[in-house]
């Protein structure tokens, strides 16, 4: 074989054992590196998939005693602008997306190509929002149990219990409180994608109402940008009125 038709048959990832121990002969060179670079990226994809295998610890628990459980995630406590938003998500064994993991740690690129893959896979998605509004009448941490009660209480199926990402949802299940739990449940994990893709898509709603605050960059967080457009401008109906320095405008 050619060294572009190896590349091709190691690129398929359709290699036989018997394919690889003939490779692993060929004196060329450029072989040599074509099969040094297919097996660190085998190797790669093998840590990964031990990784994705070990977030489901959790589930397992559940699905072994045939429980339904719903991981539920938020994003949006910091911002000082635009909504809380949460996301409760029931997944199977079946669920292979090798990708989904704690969504700080994906781009944004990689969060929108596995928002519809998670709602494809998923049994069941719902997201709860609560608005600036209601996070300044009862706090942020209010809201945001609120709008988690909200997302599990809307899925289509009832959960037998909950893995909750460091927070307590007040709704009449059992719950697991997991800290960093996104990256430790592949469900929680799924919940934090969906919340942090369907939030940011509302505040480049919103970013055309309020161009200046460069809600597309930020999603309401205040980075000097926005800092420098709220003291110009000052606040938006969207911005929390109790967060400081949002809240100095209104003493």
């Amino acid at each position: 074989m050619t060294i572009k038709e190896i590349k091709a048959l190691l690129n398929s990832g359709q290699v036989s054992s018997d394919e690889l121990e003939q490779l692993k002969g060929d004196s060329r060179s450029g072989v040599q590196k074509l099969l040094a670079s297919y097996q660190q990226k085998q190797e790669k994809l093998a840590k990964k998939k031990s990784a994705f295998l070990e977030r489901f610890t959790y589930e397992k628990k559940f699905w072994q005693k045939g429980q339904i459980v719903a991981g539920v995630d938020e994003v949006g406590r910091g911002p000082l602008a635009g909504p809380v938003v949460t996301a409760a998500v029931i997944i199977d064994d079946h669920f292979d997306l090798l990708d989904v993991n704690d969504s700080k740690k994906l781009s944004p690129q990689k969060r929108l190509a596995l928002y519809p893959k998670i709602l494809s896979e998923a049994i069941s998605v719902a997201v709860g929002v609560k608005s600036p509004q209601v996070i300044d009448q009862i706090n942020i941490y209010e809201a945001d149990r609120q709008a988690m009660a909200e997302a599990v209480l809307d899925l289509d199926q009832k959960p037998d219990a909950l893995l909750v990402d460091a927070m307590n949802v007040p709704v009449d299940l059992p719950q697991v409180k997991l800290i960093k739990g996104d990256a430790k449940s592949n469900s929680i994990a799924a919940a934090s994608i969906v919340a942090k893709v369907f939030r940011d898509k509302l505040m480049d709603d919103y970013a055309k109402i309020y161009h200046q605050y460069d809600f597309p960059d930020n999603a309401g967080y205040g980075t000097a940008k926005h800092l420098a457009a709220l003291k110009k401008y000052g606040p938006t109906p969207i911005h929390r009125k109790t967060f400081a320095p949002v809240s100095d405008f209104f003493k």
